[in-house]
């Protein structure tokens, strides 16, 4: 055997800067953490974490601010693109994401959010599809599918009483401020890369002052779907892709160029 020296060994991985080396909250298996490496992933390859500023929403992911290695600032429940949008005016010069749940962007905040993709704010938003309340217990969402059961619909939804599951990028894809506008998966290890160039394509349009940007990642929640990690990961590619089609909904003609 030969003997190898680390020295000599190439590095494929390191931590990023922009992400706080300590445990998170989150429960095992959910994929917020996959989520929150992308961001710090992309904004250290674009040199852009000393002028970033993020805005933490109300769900699973309001303690954000405590991972990211960059100026954060917390938002009522809803109203984080609301806030974005009075730090992105302030301070032009920044970079402003917002990053929020099902529960709190698409319920709650729906109205904050469409608002400001017609107003086309200069803001990226990164939100996170899981179907359900994940931080009070698994409660029906706007994004719950149809007959999926939850603390609330323990029958499973039933779309003649409460509606079908809002469809939040083919919303938002609608609106005339709105440049770039996809949806990608996080289940896997070839959609985790397509969903990293996706969030990097909307960085890159607030960075060109095209407009805004929006990224939805399905996301898992083994802890309120009553499923193991894998047998979760297993039910997003069966149940949620069908319904929630991953692609491009929206992208600026100036993108053209960048499309991934």
């Amino acid at each position: 055997m030969v003997a190898l020296d680390i020295k000599d060994m190439e590095i494929v991985y390191r931590h990023p800067d922009s992400l706080v080396d300590i445990s998170t909250h989150y429960c095992p298996g959910c994929t917020h953490g996959i989520a929150h490496r992308l961001v710090a992933e992309v904004i250290d390859e674009m040199g852009l974490a000393k002028r970033t500023i993020g805005v933490a929403s109300v769900g699973c992911s309001a303690f954000s601010y405590n991972y990211f290695d960059f100026d954060f600032v917390q938002s009522p429940h809803g109203r984080a693109p609301a806030m974005a949008t009075g730090v992105k005016r302030s301070r032009p010069d920044r970079i402003v994401f917002t990053y929020q749940g099902d529960g709190d962007m698409i319920s709650i905040g729906a109205g904050e959010i469409i608002a400001a993709a017609g107003r086309g704010e200069n803001i990226t938003v990164i939100f996170l599809n899981n179907a359900n309340y994940g931080m009070t217990g698994g409660q029906m969402a706007p994004t719950t599918l149809p007959g999926m059961k939850t603390t609330s619909s323990p029958n499973g939804r039933d779309v003649e009483q409460t509606g079908y599951p809002i469809l939040a990028s083919e919303l938002l894809a609608t609106q005339q401020g709105a440049s770039y506008i996809a949806r990608r998966s996080l289940h896997d290890p070839k959609n985790i890369r397509m969903a990293k160039k996706a969030i990097r394509l909307a960085f890159e349009t607030q960075v060109r002052g095209l407009g805004f940007s929006m990224v939805e990642l399905l996301s898992t929640c083994p802890t309120n779907w009553h499923m193991t990690p894998a047998n979760a990961t297993k039910w997003l590619e069966e149940k949620m892709l069908p319904y929630y089609p991953i692609g491009d909904y929206k992208v600026h003609p100036e993108l053209s160029e960048l499309k991934v």
